[in-house]
């Protein structure tokens, strides 16, 4: 199975966005340099549908050392970048299907399942003197460039059922109760050679990996702020888990960056996970 880490910023009392689940730009450059990091070393990246509509783009290598250094891996510039949904649900006028990453589409066998996930942990928003190009984080409306037109460049229609096409490669798993198979999944995912995985969110979908004891590793981002918000998503969601049987976490690290504290956690994996 893949070698998966799990990698997210959160406020001081747990929440990876806003109520109103507001595209979280609350991490500061020192974190988004962390995330690109994590993001280059691994062989793709897994995030939901929901964390995709939040952004319409997704976090790719840009750092020139990064992209040498992947080089000298003999690893692909950019890894594969992995949209999880079962609604199959997308915007083609997403910045995501134009930018320069392999796209892979994971789906259930049900595909009219209602997509659920919310959560959205990972774009920043551009630095002084960085380009549309250059940097991910790119929150609708886009800036126009010369020649477009209003209504080419903001159109942000419903989300809509989406041919496969817009994917290099869709991965279809079975299903239980209408929920991926993640044995299934990370299976297929080994098969076609990924060994090391990186998470991005949502919630929803941490908690579905983490009960299928997928999980080995969480780098958790502790960002200087209260968000609050009873119904503000979280790092990991879903059901639950018992006290007694909840995944165990081994502290590997601490660091602290300026006013963040970075943390990472190895999950024990050894014990009987029991969802609440």
């Amino acid at each position: 199975m893949p070698h998966t880490t799990v990698i997210l910023a959160m406020s001081a009392d747990g929440k990876i966005t806003d109520v109103a689940l507001t595209a979280a730009r609350f991490g500061s450059a020192n974190d988004k340099s962390h995330l690109e990091e994590q993001v280059a070393a691994s062989d793709a990246i897994l995030f939901g549908n929901g964390t995709l509509r939040a952004y319409g783009t997704t976090l790719r290598v840009i750092s020139p050392d990064l992209v040498k250094q992947r080089e000298l891996q003999g690893k692909p510039p950019q890894p594969v970048q992995i949209v999880c949904s079962r609604s199959r649900e997308f915007d083609p006028n997403w910045r995501f299907f134009q930018q320069p990453v392999p796209r892979w589409l994971l789906t259930g066998q049900d595909g009219d399942t209602a997509e659920e996930e919310t959560a959205m942990p990972f774009p920043y928003p551009m630095k002084d003197g960085e380009t549309a190009e250059e940097d991910t984080a790119m929150p609708f409306p886009y800036p126009m460039k010369d020649g477009d037109t209003a209504e080419e460049e903001t159109a942000m229609p419903f989300p809509y059922a989406m041919k496969d096409g817009m994917f290099d490669r869709t991965l279809t798993t079975k299903t239980t109760a209408g929920e991926i198979d993640w044995i299934d999944a990370f299976q297929q995912l080994e098969t076609l050679g990924i060994k090391r995985l990186a998470i991005l969110g949502g919630g929803k979908l941490v908690a579905s990996v983490l009960a299928a004891g997928l999980i080995d590793e969480l780098w958790l981002t502790v960002c200087p702020l209260i968000l609050g918000g009873v119904d503000a998503p979280t790092p990991v969601e879903g059901k639950g888990f018992l006290a007694d049987l909840a995944p165990k976490l081994e502290l590997l690290a601490v660091k602290q960056v300026g006013q963040e504290v970075f943390l990472h956690y190895r999950v024990d994996r050894t014990g009987e996970i029991i969802l609440s």
